[in-house]
């Protein structure tokens, strides 16, 4: 295929990766259950329906092994009287009743007279629906209930709207006693089946339609199970554990406890950590969460360390978990079609059959120019938390292939900045995390041509070589130690006068291949404020400039401000709002002592969580500024529920707020300035491990600012508050 000269050109081939909103995730509310590498989509009902290119389905390792699940109770859709997941989404549960019918015999069967329970749950490669049948009427009734099943396994990506040349071959049915079996030979040659087993014979069962019938009495009670298990004909060495999801760790995950004293901000906490739990229970790469679900659900580099970012400072073990991961899968050779280099960070890795054929070249993908950097900051502040020298030696080769890496292949141009330019034919065009096609462009609108210096990936480095120097001098190594330091603020000083703009008041989206400033107001400079690689008196600026009604929406900062060129507040990168992008943001503004920023934009989250169904907070939303009569947020159609990063953003939001900062080795927690959200007059925190200490805090809100109270300590650790 012949390369495009134009960048215009490359629209349409990098388009084809992208979730087409074909239908909108938004205009039902889905029911989500995961465990490892399967997952179900169903709508409210506990069905699976076919509507446009839909995402309900249930999914293994990446193929759709059901696509229709329905059910009807005497040939009608039976009545809907709840439905919800349990709060650890373990379970989803549906009670309904039957409409008014008109039976055989000329005989009326009133409303509410059968009840319907039905539950689903996952486990490994399975999911497992039961059903309760009672008759609360005072005649006995002939029940009829029929399931119609298809599994159409496409693949994840043909889900989202990407268009195949060439499919598999579709395989007979075939049909057991008290079992229907579907199946697929696929262009990978992998056989995949979907076998429906049933826990009693089916009176009828044809065309993948089968039906049950039974009479109930009067106070009766019939119950049938349903087993769906996605079985495949390769030896895959993956495993997991056989547990079902929800099932108690040894050890958990979120040791610290945060207990608030507004009701539904604890719910709201809940559902993030229930969230961020079900996108890593029976992973098979431990403690390393899922992007999010649908689109999303496997191993992403950039989703998850800024996750385990997020949730450092009470679930250090997810942070080791990916520098585990992302260690052992690290590039070691050039390969251009993966747009791969030794050192460098995954960005991607998927096991479905377009990525085994080539269809897409996401199998194992290194196009993300940041997830390198950021793998060193997530190494150097998780030994900050933790003080765990040994895992931090025994991932030193990985930490200085990385940097090597950086050095060697990250400045394209030898200009002294760090950049990007796919090599993939079908790569990623937009390497940094706003990856659509579109979102990296000039004040006019024109799309900027590569190689192309984001202004958060100069800060990435910045932190990234300091977080190394860091670790240098704990190592004993602190001539390496003094020339990342010298490396750091040279290119901090570069920063400073390439990328500040007086006029936009912030620093500009990128360099473009020419080094022409894209001077554009976006949230990329919220990450310069993160890593602390702008000036303290520029930094003043640009929190003021994302705080304009023009950044923040109300609820959270836009990604592109409002009135710039491509602005448009439904696209995915162009002015929609970001919970993690909020996040890191606040978390920025926090670093330059603006700490009640912080918590205004935790508020902002809350107040559209509060809006959202089961109070979760979306991959993203649209960016339409905050109505004054009370409605949510505009939902994007397609946004993953759950999205890791998007259940992580309260965390790294509550920590800018309260000012924390654990350091391990010098077994001292440290509070600067704390602040609370609005919605919040007291926060207590339980548990926070310090080494082999612990300490539980209680932050209040008084009449002249806030209070710390040190309520329990346990172990050698100092508590240290300044104003």
């Amino acid at each position: 295929m012949k390369q495009p000269e134009r960048r215009e050109d490359l629209v349409n081939i990098n388009q084809e990766f992208y979730v087409r909103a074909t239908s909108s995730l938004a205009d039902d509310r889905t029911r989500v259950l995961k465990y490892g590498e399967t997952f179900a989509v169903f709508n409210r009902y506990g069905d699976i329906e076919s509507v446009g290119t839909m995402q309900f389905g249930l999914f293994h390792m990446e193929t759709r092994h059901l696509s229709r699940l329905a059910f009807y109770l005497g040939g009608s859709k039976p009545l809907l009287l709840s439905s919800t997941i349990r709060e650890d989404n373990s379970l989803l549960t549906v009670d309904a009743t039957n409409l008014d019918t008109q039976l055989d015999e000329g005989t009326h069967l009133p409303q509410g007279t059968i009840h319907i329970f039905r539950s689903a749950s996952l486990s490994k490669a399975a999911c497992h629906l039961h059903f309760r049948c009672m008759n609360y009427g005072n005649k006995s009734t002939q029940l009829w209930l029929t399931f119609l099943f298809d599994a159409d396994f496409a693949d994840i990506f043909e889900v989202r709207g990407t268009v195949r040349k060439q499919h598999g071959r579709r395989l007979p049915d075939s049909a057991e006693e008290d079992a229907l079996v579907l199946g697929y030979e696929g262009l990978d040659g992998i056989r995949r089946q979907t076998r429906i087993a049933f826990s009693c014979v089916p009176q009828t069962s044809r065309d993948r339609e089968v039906t049950f019938a039974r009479e109930l009495r009067p106070e009766e009670e019939w119950t049938l199970s349903v087993n769906i298990v996605c079985e495949r004909s390769d030896t895959d060495a993956r495993t997991a554990p056989t547990a079902t999801a929800g099932e108690l760790r040894a050890e958990p995950i979120f040791r610290t406890r945060l207990v608030a004293s507004n009701k539904r901000a604890n719910n709201w906490l809940a559902r993030c950590q229930a969230d961020l739990m079900m996108l890593m229970e029976g992973n098979p790469e431990g403690d390393y969460p899922y992007a999010g679900v649908p689109w999303f659900s496997t191993v992403f580099g950039r989703d998850g360390i800024i996750t385990a970012l997020e949730c450092l400072w009470l679930a250090p073990a997810i942070a080791k978990g990916v520098l585990a991961y992302l260690a052992k899968t690290q590039a070691t050779e050039e390969e251009p079609s993966r747009d791969a280099e030794p050192g460098k960070i995954i960005h991607e890795i998927r096991h479905g059959e377009m990525a085994a054929t080539g269809e897409v070249p996401f199998g194992r993908y290194y196009g993300s120019v940041d997830s390198t950097p950021l793998f060193l900051m997530l190494a150097g502040a998780y030994f900050q938390r933790m003080n765990d020298s040994d895992f931090i030696r025994r991932i030193w080769p990985n930490i200085e292939a990385a940097l090597q890496w950086i050095d060697k292949y990250a400045d394209i141009d030898g200009d002294g900045f760090y950049e990007y330019h796919k090599r993939s034919e079908h790569g990623l065009v937009q390497q940094g995390w706003k990856d659509s096609h579109d979102s990296i462009f000039h004040r006019d609108g024109r799309l900027a041509e590569p190689p192309i210096a984001l202004c958060e990936m100069q800060g990435y480095v910045y932190a990234a070589k300091l977080a190394v120097a860091s670790l240098c001098e704990h190592l004993g190594n602190s001539e390496m130690g003094k020339k990342l330091a010298n490396e750091a603020r040279e290119l901090q000083g570069r920063f400073e006068e390439a990328f500040w703009n007086d006029e936009l008041k912030t620093y500009v989206l990128a360099l473009d291949g020419d080094k022409k400033p894209c001077e554009v107001r976006a949230s990329n400079a919220g990450h310069a404020l993160y890593t602390r690689i702008a000036t303290p008196a520029h930094a003043r600026i640009v929190c003021d400039t994302l705080m304009d009604p023009a950044c923040y929406s109300g609820w959270g900062i836009r990604t592109v401000a409002a009135r710039e060129a491509r602005y448009n507040p439904m696209s995915y990168h162009d002015g929609s709002v970001w919970p993690h992008d909020t996040a890191i943001v606040g978390a920025g503004m926090a670093q330059y002592g603006q700490q009640h920023l912080a918590a205004r934009l935790l508020n902002g989250m809350f107040d559209a969580a509060l809006r959202m169904d089961l109070n979760r907070l979306p991959e993203l939303f649209c960016g339409f500024h905050r109505r004054p009569d009370g409605t949510g947020p505009t939902l994007y159609p397609v946004a993953c529920l759950p999205q890791a990063w998007a259940s992580g953003a309260p965390y790294l939001l509550a920590s800018g707020a309260l000012g924390l900062e654990i350091l391990a080795a010098e077994r001292r927690v440290h509070l600067e300035n704390p602040q609370l959200p609005g919605f919040l007059n007291e926060l207590r925190i339980d548990g926070l491990s310090v080494n082999d200490a612990y300490v539980d805090l209680i932050i209040s809100r008084h009449e002249r600012g806030f209070g710390v109270e040190v309520a329990r300590k346990e172990g050698t650790v100092e508590v240290e508050i300044t104003a």
